[in-house]
């Protein structure tokens, strides 16, 4: 399925004045990387939606619980908030200071006016007869992209025509925990990113010691991710960049046996396929967590799920993930993705999430 990723937060209903979805972008890709692409037989004929995935409740006792689990990214050299309000936040990116909507940020600014007149871009919203957001640079124009950081990691940031830059600060959280796990496991650690993106958890992972697969639909945010790759200084890691749809990959891992200690998948609310698939988050959620467990070796470590822009607390996540983990022991953690902000200290909430932990 065309990536569930690149239009998964702008084409589903939303209420009234919540932030904008947050898409997977479209760029430019690089030169072709080495990648692995699993397609359709018969690419010009409409694929139905397959008959759901017949779950029955696990039996044993519920894994123990953790909540609610406030995970918080700090202002640090790389990236800070460094305020928000009125609809809009004002970000540090590495060199650049960005200015871009947050439909949250219904508070008042702190910082004054001249600190926000100091951004470097600014994502206007303004859309053509094409439907596409533009970014306007105040000082000089800028390069599509430009180098960034992440704990010492390098990679590509790039101004899109969604607004987003490529990665998403907030889940840094999730890597520096997953990190931690592959580090202490004293063993081969294989890992498993659904709806990879542009590869910043798998890089992370890599860097720590472990195999990475790393699944997208969208031909561009893999081109994207080897780049980063590349830039990383990583490309003798083991990582398997594959094009095909998260959940049908993770269904064939099923069928040939192959499994993984790590599973991260971060699935949209809504999405549409080329051929006619169709993604409803609340309808195919309960099955893609059961088909995670059931791809998971004898010895798991951990299964992270982060779920965007919905209209649920994270009770519901929470139960589910108790529920498809039943009999396995472990615990299992879920709250709010948060980033903290610089200029007042408020908490800017991004993202729910819920991690069953061996």
């Amino acid at each position: 399925m065309k990536s569930f990723r690149d239009k998964r937060r702008d084409n589903r209903p939303r209420p009234a004045g919540t932030e904008q979805p947050r898409p997977r972008d479209a760029f430019a890709a690089g030169r072709p990387p080495p990648v692995e692409r699993h397609e359709s037989k018969y690419p010009d004929r409409q694929e139905q939606k397959p008959a759901p995935r017949v779950l029955a409740r696990r039996d044993g006792p519920l894994p123990a619980e953790r909540l609610p689990l406030i995970l918080e990214v700090a202002p640090n050299a790389d990236y800070a908030l460094l305020d928000s309000g009125a609809g809009e936040k004002l970000e540090q990116y590495g060199p650049h200071r960005i200015v871009r909507p947050e439909g949250q940020a219904i508070w008042q600014r702190a910082l004054p006016a001249k600190e926000w007149e100091r951004a470097d871009a600014i994502f206007t919203g303004d859309t053509d007869e094409e439907g596409i957001g533009r970014w306007r640079f105040p000082k000089t124009p800028l390069g599509e992209t430009w180098p960034m950081k992440h704990d010492g990691i390098d990679y590509l940031g790039r101004f899109t025509s969604f607004r987003h830059v490529g990665v998403f600060p907030e889940q840094a959280s999730h890597w520096d925990h997953m990190a931690g796990l592959i580090a202490a496991a004293r063993r081969p650690v294989k890992v498993l990113n659904l709806f990879g993106y542009t590869g910043l958890a798998s890089l992370v992972a890599a860097r720590a010691g472990a195999e990475v697969t790393h699944v997208d639909a969208s031909k561009k945010a893999i081109g994207w991710a080897r780049e980063n790759q590349e830039m990383a200084g990583l490309s003798d890691k083991p990582i398997r960049w594959i094009v095909e749809d998260a959940v049908k990959f993770a269904e064939r891992e099923e069928r040939r046996g192959s499994r993984y200690d790590i599973v991260l998948f971060d699935p949209p609310a809504y999405g549409r396929g080329p051929k006619g698939e169709v993604w409803q988050l609340f309808e195919d959620l309960p099955g893609l967590t059961d088909l995670c467990r059931s791809i998971l070796t004898p010895k798991p470590l951990a299964v992270v799920l982060t779920a965007y822009s919905i209209r649920a607390s994270f009770f519901a996540i929470h139960a589910l993930m108790r529920d498809t983990f039943a009999g396995m022991g472990g615990t299992v953690e879920s709250g709010e993705l948060i980033i903290r902000e610089k200029s007042a200290g408020r908490a800017l909430s991004t993202s729910l999430f819920s991690r069953w932990v061996a």
